[in-house]
């Protein structure tokens, strides 16, 4: 094998742009053709592709060594940049080659599993099984980039306006922030636990006791919960803290970091201030507190135009507290023929809804699904409301006005999705404000706390805690982009006696806030300053910027759905002797 002995890389693959310079490159061997008398190689390094040549007027025993090369080879080359005969437009190097006097095979590769190649057909489980060979595709390695550039850029930000990056502990105590938490067992305090942080929350908020007024850091997270394709076991958010502030400071510094991100990365103009909606305009208008606001197809409200229309369904729900609600898909009604309406209906009832009443207009006459229960002018009534015309659909819906928003704000996103009309080159951010404070649990039958225990409540809502929660709005903000929540902030409750009534609300002893909370109770006796933070999630800004489906496709390492890694094969068993001196005991799977 040879050596890199007397060859120091020059130039990255991509930056060979010139002719008439020497170069030296190194990278891998993308493709080798070799013509009898002339051989190309196309070299592969993270920056792009450059094609190396051989011919009759090379060396002797390079051009052999270049006949032995294979796909992946690792190799240096260096020689002398020339106009290429055959020009290739579809590449920035593509103008040019390098005619190479000097060819190092550094390391020799086997046959890969499978091909390296852009669109690669390869089943993901394979490739994640050789992840690390994966990560030398092209759009893999892009992915990557952008997500460092996404980290690069918030430091920058963030250090530019007076923030201080410091770290919090990876190993902390175990406290309720929504999720299962990761332990790990200590050797040295046997028969307790260490959790690993699901975000830094108390500890950004004792640094705002300790003076740091502005706190950032790309933190680590952990959670132990069902994985979906916006999810993984750990992630990173872009984590602040902001003192002597309110809402609006904090959401106008990330919109400031947004602007930054955009135009450096993804070079694009974000328009400031980002729209704003509350949580009740966004599930009455969207049916989701993280609308996707590319196109349109609102829910409308036409409880009050049907509220005579002798028709079961309607007159029930009305009578029971609940609502009509309905969707307009403009020009729909060839796409939603009677038989695709069915398996939306039938989609619909797998997430709660007894079902679906519709208005399909192909011909002059629209058809109608409740159509014999109407009298003369309802259906007029019930189409000018909602604004249908010809070759539209409207769907609709009645149930408790809960289950008709989710169910119709599902559909408005299945059936754009169908019809084609989100517009993927458009990012839509949005500011979700006034969030609940409580959310009613059906199955235990009482309210439980929408967010983590230090948020504060909206002052004009504190009279209602005890007597009426579901009035509570919180200090708290949802960041959406495109239907994705990036980001929950809040301000934090830095009142004594309000922290303790909020812990009691939610249903603790002064025995659990002691053990749990009690150094964060204890803190906030010495005086703190008003303050509040947000965390964004780094992974799901890169998987957006990128257009990829899945947050494994902006991660090196992933796990995948069951948390397991399928590279390394972990999570995998330790030796007797590990859990001896962790003083644990593996109880058998029962699997009967």
């Amino acid at each position: 094998m040879d050596t890199m002995k007397g060859l120091k890389r020059t130039h990255y693959c991509g930056q060979v742009l010139e002719a008439g310079q020497t170069v030296t490159v190194g990278g891998f061997c993308d493709t080798v053709r070799n013509k009898g008398g002339i051989i190309f190689i196309v070299l592969r390094d993270r920056t792009g592709v450059v094609q190396l040549t051989f011919d009759d007027t090379t060396d002797r025993e390079t051009f052999e060594k270049a006949a032995s090369c294979h796909s992946e080879y690792v190799v240096m080359a260096r020689g002398d940049v020339r106009e290429r005969e055959s020009k290739n437009p579809k590449i920035p190097t593509g103008n040019v080659e390098i005619y190479v006097t000097d060819l190092r095979i550094l390391s020799k590769a086997q046959t890969t599993p499978f091909e390296i190649v852009d669109n690669s057909n390869t089943n993901e489980e394979l490739r994640l099984k050789y992840r690390y060979l994966d990560l030398r595709r092209t759009p893999l390695q892009r992915n990557i980039i952008t997500r460092h550039e996404v980290a690069r850029v918030a430091r920058e930000y963030f250090y530019e306006n007076g923030f201080i990056e410091i770290e919090t502990p990876m190993f902390m105590k175990s406290t309720p922030e929504g999720a299962r938490d990761y332990l790990v067992p200590s050797r040295v305090h046997p028969g307790k636990f260490y959790a690993l942080p699901q975000s830094p929350q108390i500890y950004k908020q004792l640094l705002m006791i300790s003076g740091f007024d502005r706190y950032v850091q790309l933190s680590r997270c952990f959670r132990d919960e069902d994985l979906r394709a916006d999810r993984q076991p750990e992630f990173t958010q872009i984590d602040l803290e902001m003192s002597f502030v309110d809402a609006q400071d904090i959401q106008e510094t990330i919109e400031g970091f947004l602007h930054k991100l955009f135009k450096e990365v993804v070079g694009k103009e974000i328009s400031l201030p980002l729209p704003r909606l509350t949580f009740e305009d966004a599930m009455n208008r969207y049916g989701s507190d993280k609308p996707d606001t590319r196109f349109d197809m609102e829910i409308q409200d036409i409880t009050d135009t049907v509220k005579d229309v002798d028709f079961v369904v309607f007159k029930g729900a009305i009578e029971n507290g609940g609502s009509v609600r309905a969707i307009c898909a403009k020009n729909a009604a060839n796409t939603y023929t009677r038989k695709e309406i069915d398996k939306l209906t039938e989609h619909a009832k797998g997430i709660g809804a007894k079902g679906l009443a519709y208005v399909r207009w192909v011909d002059d006459a629209p058809a109608c699904s409740f159509g014999k229960f109407l009298k003369e002018g309802e259906l007029e009534a019930i189409l000018n409301k909602v604004g249908a015309e010809k070759g539209d659909v409207v769907i609709i819906m009645a149930d408790k006005t809960k289950t008709v928003l989710s169910t119709l704000g599902a559909l408005r996103l299945i059936m754009a999705k169908k019809l084609d009309i989100i517009d993927e080159t458009k990012h839509n951010f949005l500011w979700i404000t006034e969030m609940p404070f409580f959310e009613y649990d059906e199955e235990n039958n009482t309210w439980v706390a929408a967010h983590h225990p230090f948020t504060m409540p909206m002052e004009e809502c504190v009279q209602y805690l005890e007597t009426e929660p579901g009035k509570v709005r919180a200090k708290a903000w949802d960041l959406v982009l495109n239907g994705v929540e990036l980001s929950s902030g809040s301000m934090r409750i830095t009142d004594c006696e309000l922290q303790q009534k909020m812990f009691e609300l939610l249903g603790m002893e002064k025995k659990e806030i002691d053990l749990k909370f009690g150094f964060l109770v204890d803190a906030y006796k010495y005086a703190a300053p008003p303050h509040g933070g947000m965390g964004i999630g780094l992974d799901r800004l890169a998987m957006i910027i990128c257009n990829a489906d899945n947050l494994r496709d902006v991660t090196a390492f992933p796990k995948v759905q069951n948390a397991s890694e399928l590279m390394s094969q972990c999570p995998a068993e330790v030796d007797a002797k590990q859990l001896e001196e962790l003083h644990i005991a593996v109880i058998p799977e029962n699997k009967e």
